[in-house]
């Protein structure tokens, strides 16, 4: 018996599923749901009841659910307690336990001041209606100052192990709005020593999980720049905004048990039939190894397609993607393009000289075709690099399907455009031939068979993350562009107008 679901993901992310048999219980259930909506973290799934008019209700039977139902999925979060932050911070050299919860939000837009102790609560609260009564102002003792601080750290790093100087001055500013009575007369903000105090304190902060074998902190090599202000080699932190840039491995596991579950895995994968599922699982539960190797080790494309050829399937790349940025790619990217679409067509027109008239000529072909959604994502994606200023011509390749097995050896990052034998030469701006794509990292097709060149190019973005590699040279800007305005991975959102000179 077959389902079709409604499954609201967030308020801005809701999908249909069809699930062609029934799922034998809930743990079945929520397996389909992560492949078909590729998310790896763990959550809970309600369903609209009718029997409470349409309310939320917990699935606790797989037998309650119609074959058509609206559910909703609500992550789980796995960040530690402050308890067990303390605990494992004060360990030391004591590595068995780790902080091992991956990342599953971004910076806020609005930061909530967390609770603190409740010495310090009942403190705040005195000082508050003090502020409101007379103007006093709080004097902040040693041990109070303390403890915000040891707080404040700590909720900030559960969503950036490196904030920016703009995120300590939020984090500073909501603190004495949300506690008038630790503003600081004379300040012009009434939180610039708040915002210095919080700077210090993060970097103990990270410091003492250092020491307690905190990965996701163990900066290799000195840190600082060069004449040039490029940060010198070896250096290992996250430079495109990822959430879980180097996690650590799960609770009660090592590299020995993890290795063992890569064998296993790469083992799954050279059967006829695979376990997508099983897959899946433990994709998620190698997370940790696979970020080790790939960060510390810089392996080529050509090992890390050998050790987890997993990893270079569709499923898998969107799923990679998110447990790193903790961005559903797909939904997003699309989102973001149709968005931008009609905007960036508008300044492509205005465009004159050379560069119009590179642009005039992809236009063309969508004038015919406007209505064909793919085709229009396909002119933006090609128009994009001509107006950034990019050099695509080394970037877009094109072949005939049977000079695939060319040599690519020169090429670090391309899409290949598969034509098939009997098509007529073509422009490289072609836009509407009947065609496949594929992609190429090192020079090696890693892969093929993709359907456009919009999906080739959010599958390449992914695994631009997935490997840590660098945007290709002659396309840097088109890429910054993709992240910063249509996956806002950057910190505050960026307008077309920003980057675009108009």
């Amino acid at each position: 018996m077959s389902m079709i679901l409604r499954v609201i993901v967030h308020d801005g992310d809701i999908q249909k599923v069809v699930i062609p048999e029934k799922p034998s219980d809930l743990v079945a259930l929520k397996h389909v749901l992560q492949e078909k909506l590729q998310v790896s973290y763990s959550f809970n799934v309600q369903y609209e009841d009718p029997d409470f008019s349409n309310a939320l209700c917990n699935v606790s039977d797989i037998n309650d659910l119609p074959e058509r139902a609206t559910l909703k999925i609500i992550p789980l979060s796995t960040s530690p307690s402050s308890s067990q932050a303390d605990t494992i911070i004060l360990s030391g050299s004591d590595t068995s336990e780790k902080l091992s919860a991956e990342r599953q939000s971004e910076w806020p837009e609005d930061f909530e001041i967390p609770k603190f102790s409740v010495n310090v609560e009942y403190r705040l609260r005195q000082g508050n209606l003090a502020i409101m009564k007379d103007a006093t102002y709080l004097n902040v003792g040693r041990d109070i100052k303390h403890d915000i601080l040891e707080t404040l750290a700590r909720a900030m790093y559960n969503f950036k192990a490196y904030p920016r100087d703009e995120d300590f001055a939020q984090v500073a500013a909501a603190l004495v709005k949300a506690h008038p009575c630790l503003s600081e007369p004379g300040s012009s903000t009434g939180s610039a020593g708040w915002k210095n105090s919080l700077k210090f304190k993060m970097a103990n902060y990270r410091t003492k999980l250092r020491k307690s074998g905190c990965s996701d902190v163990a900066v290799e090599g000195k840190r600082g720049a060069t004449m040039d202000g490029v940060l010198k080699k070896g250096i290992k932190k996250p430079r495109r905004f990822e959430l879980n840039f180097l996690p650590n491995f799960p609770n009660g596991e090592n590299e020995e048990s993890q290795e063992r579950t890569r064998v296993e895995l790469q083992e799954e994968m050279k059967k006829r039939t695979r376990n997508m599922s099983l897959i899946g699982q433990k994709m998620d539960s190698t997370f940790a190894l696979r970020r080790k190797e790939i960060i510390h080790s810089e392996p080529p494309v050509c090992e890390i397609l050998e050790k987890w050829p997993a990893l270079f399937t569709e499923n898998q790349i969107f799923a990679e993607f998110s447990r790193i940025s903790g961005k559903n790619l797909r939904s997003e990217f699309y989102a973001a393009l149709d968005t931008h679409s009609a905007r960036l067509i508008e300044i492509f027109r205005k465009k004159g000289g050379n560069q119009g008239k590179t642009l005039h000529d992809i236009l063309r072909q969508v004038d015919s075709k406007s209505s064909d959604v793919t085709c229009v994502r396909t002119a933006v994606l090609r128009g994009l690099p001509v107006l950034l200023g990019d050099d695509s011509e080394e970037f877009f390749r094109m072949c005939f399907d049977s000079d695939v097995d060319a040599d690519f050896s020169g090429v670090d990052v391309g899409l290949l455009t598969v034509l098939p034998e009997d098509t007529p030469a073509q422009t490289p701006n072609a836009l509407s031939v009947d065609s496949s794509r594929a992609i190429i990292l090192e020079g090696r097709i890693v892969v093929d068979d993709v359907p456009n060149l919009p999906h080739a190019v959010c599958l390449l973005f992914a695994l631009i993350y997935a490997l840590n590699l660098d945007y290709p040279k002659t396309m840097r800007n088109s890429f910054d562009f993709i992240q910063r305005v249509f996956l806002l991975l950057g910190g505050d959102s960026v307008k077309i107008s920003d980057i675009i000179k108009i």
